[in-house]
């Protein structure tokens, strides 16, 4: 932003300020869907390729900014053909909802009906295919398990009966591999716990949204999405569930869990491990 106002001090003040407001009014926008008609792409083509589905899963790397481009094309191309029943989300609470507002409402209007929290999930980032469905006037679900319940459920034994025993030991080595080997082993059950209600709070979701003919798309972390791990083992028998792997990178022995893999640019290399051990430390 900076080397592109530079330049602008040359010109003369008469234009100076208009071109500056425009450029700094066009970096605090969330880029607005545009929901018309427009010539196949590889996305659309693919997405048209694992239809009827009741469901569509899209399994995402949070940080992939293209993997939420493809969210945006998916959710324009279903709304723009009138078969989009629903879109649910991982990155907002079980119960919040945009059913009751307007195809005009606002970005805020619609970031406090989901209870969005920004810190945790950039707007920028889910705001365009969110956004996609308000104006299609397609309901907007939040489907994650919401936090007053994750306490309950770290204590809740019951969810260890909820996966078939090696997906449970699966779901407990990438708890602990997600957390670096840092956790304690006595952390390592309640934490999956958490993983399984949150998966479970999404199947209830998206079955309910489920309508004749349409497709309810969720949108949501890989694992979440995953087949032999995730929301699929928590839906009703026959469900026609497509499950998607955006895949940021080289292929990976999960990709059988899917019933499609969408390769993408590999990211950076980081280090997710760096700082975590403090950040365990407290309570």
């Amino acid at each position: 932003m900076y080397t592109l106002l530079r330049p602008l001090f040359s010109l003369s003040s008469r234009w100076t300020l208009p071109l500056l407001m425009v450029l700094l009014s066009a970096c605090a926008k969330v880029p607005e869907p545009r929901l018309f008609p427009h010539a196949p792409t590889d996305i659309t083509v693919r997405t048209d390729a694992l239809l009827p589905a009741a469901i569509l899963a899209l399994g995402e790397q949070h940080d992939a900014v293209e993997h939420q481009q493809i969210h945006q094309e998916v959710i324009e191309h279903l709304a723009v053909r009138g078969r989009l029943a629903a879109l649910a989300l991982e990155m907002a609470e079980a119960g919040t909802s945009t059913a009751a507002l307007k195809s005009n409402s606002t970005q805020l209007q619609v970031q406090a009906a989901l209870g969005w929290n920004n810190k945790s999930w950039h707007w920028s980032a889910y705001g365009p295919a969110v956004m996609a469905a308000v104006k299609a006037g397609v309901p907007v679900l939040g489907a994650n398990l919401p936090v007053a319940q994750m306490r309950p459920a770290m204590a809740d034994s019951h969810l260890d009966q909820q996966l078939p025993g090696p997906a449970l030991k699966a779901q407990q080595q990438l708890i602990r591999i997600g957390h670096c080997s840092l956790l304690p082993e006595d952390r390592i059950s309640p934490m999956t716990r958490i993983q399984i209600a949150r998966d479970i709070s999404m199947a209830r979701t998206i079955e309910q949204a489920a309508l004749p003919g349409k497709t309810v798309v969720l949108l949501a972390g890989s694992v979440h999405v995953n087949r032999e791990l995730g929301v699929a083992q928590h839906l009703s028998p026959g469900t026609a569930f497509k499950a998607v792997l955006l895949r940021a990178g080289p292929a990976g022995a999960a990709d059988a869990a899917f019933d499609a893999v969408w390769p993408t640019p590999a990211l950076p290399e980081q280090d997710h491990c760096a700082g975590l051990q403090e950040k365990l430390k407290t309570p």
